[in-house]
């Protein structure tokens, strides 16, 4: 139960009107360590419930400690618009009767109108890296009294590039601040070094790591020998599967905008979502999603994290992630709060290779799934090796191709006569010679 943290008593009242009354794994393990003001490093996927995990212990921090004349005490930090904006949500709901302000600062909104949010000064700012470091440059003071510095989605932000600016903004901090830590993997290449730059002596927190099984999450694989293919099977689920709402995950935004424009002919009703659109034209399609006036979204990897929407029973990977950390994020969006999702990835003979290393990672096999009136000629590689992935051709022996040819003997059998036809024969002696022609005059 909630109570057992000892809870200031606004903060138990939140927690009673969201009707939050368990605690998750990872909030009965970080919630204690955050209210002792120690670091955390906290593995612990998407769903997991750890926004509360570093939100409520930062709250009630923030509350028992008042400081009426300082900037913002308490920063986020999130890779995307549309996890910060989803983390500014919850925030503002456990927050609701305690008086404490909450400002959103992203990309896609004037510099203008994110000044005032400023201006306002309120306690706790969540913000993506880029554009708080755009409004640090123009005023570097700005987070000088931030107490708790909290990174959520490390991994994503360093896949994303933002490494730099999170050292720099860890810099900007209060000189002695707590920082909270949260990354769905601990093996991303940079974690470490982040970790000895903004962390002091975290206390490391793992549970329901990238790795662990969805139970909740029938995990499938279909066979395709082309996009067209792709095309026929992704139509067929969308007309026989029994879903609410589905989303579509494709690698780029050429696809995303192929896939909807070919949903939206044959009468579905779609919305896309991509980095290429504007921050409006993002808030208004999770708007549409959330209100069910959308069942199918095609999207990038931008909805794989971030992205809260109860009602979404199947995802389909039209192209197979690129990494095995984005596969658990993409599938993650469905089976929540202990419902049961299907997650089908359609996969042509590039993407074999892709579909044993995500296996291997996870420790576990897809579904092998056929659509009879769809089977295609592709049916996987004949021979496998340990690893899944397909038996290759064998590589001549370089030491053995670079050998030279021995040469060829020289034959005694008189040569065969040319085919080229000849000139008039000129009689010859004996010994081969021709007989002497003396010059006209």
């Amino acid at each position: 139960m909630f109570t057992e943290f000892n809870l200031n008593p606004l903060l138990e009242k939140a927690l009673k009107a969201l009707e939050f009354t368990t605690p998750t794994p990872v909030q009965t393990q970080a919630i204690p360590v955050a209210l002792a003001g120690n670091d955390i490093m906290a593995c612990a996927q998407t769903g997991s419930g750890k926004t509360a995990a570093f939100i409520l212990p930062t709250l009630h921090n923030l509350m028992n400690n008042p400081q009426p004349n300082s900037g913002t005490r308490a920063l986020v930090l999130a890779p995307t618009r549309e996890l910060a904006r989803q983390l500014f949500k919850q925030c503002e709901a456990l927050a609701k009767f305690t008086g404490i302000q909450t400002g959103l600062i992203t990309g896609g909104e004037s510099f203008k109108f994110q000044a005032a949010t400023f201006r306002k000064n309120p306690e706790i700012i969540i913000s993506t890296p880029g554009r708080l470091i755009d409004h640090l440059g123009r005023k570097p003071t700005l987070m000088e009294d931030v107490e708790v510095l909290i990174l959520d989605e490390a991994d994503r932000m360093l896949d994303m590039g933002f490494a730099e600016d999170v050292t720099g903004i860890a810099d900007a901090c209060k000189k002695q601040h707590q920082t909270l830590l949260f990354s769905a993997t601990m093996n991303q290449k940079g974690i470490r070094h982040i970790i000895k730059q903004v962390l002091n002596e975290p206390v490391v927190i793992s549970v329901d790591e990238i790795k662990d099984k969805h139970a909740s999450i029938t995990q499938q694989m279909i066979l395709a020998d082309d996009d067209q293919h792709k095309d026929r099977l992704m139509t067929w689920m969308l007309a026989n599967e029994t879903y609410r709402q589905c989303i579509i995950f494709c690698n780029t935004k050429i696809k995303t905008d192929e896939i909807y424009h070919f949903l939206r002919f044959h009468k579905h009703k779609v919305g896309v979502l991509h980095g290429d659109m504007t921050q409006d034209e993002r808030n208004h399609i999770m708007s549409r999603m959330q209100q069910g006036h959308i069942s199918v979204l095609v999207a990038t990897d931008v909805a794989s994290r971030g992205l809260d929407v109860k009602n979404i029973d199947l995802v389909i990977n039209y192209d197979l992630p690129r990494s095995a950390d984005d596969y658990v994020h993409r599938i993650g969006r469905t089976g929540r709060a202990g419902e049961q999702g299907i997650a089908v990835s359609l996969i042509n003979h590039f993407e074999w290779n892709l579909k044993s290393t995500i296996e291997r990672y996870l420790q576990t096999e897809l579904e092998v799934r056929k659509i009879k009136a769809l089977i295609g000629k592709y049916k996987g590689p004949k021979k496998l090796k340990s690893n899944g992935k397909p038996v290759g051709k064998k590589k001549k022996d370089p030491s053995k191709g670079s050998a030279k040819k021995p040469a060829a003997k020289k034959s005694n059998k008189p040569k065969a006569a040319s085919s080229k036809p000849r000139g008039p024969s000129t009689p010859r002696f004996g010994d081969g010679s021709a007989p002497f022609k003396p010059k006209k005059q």
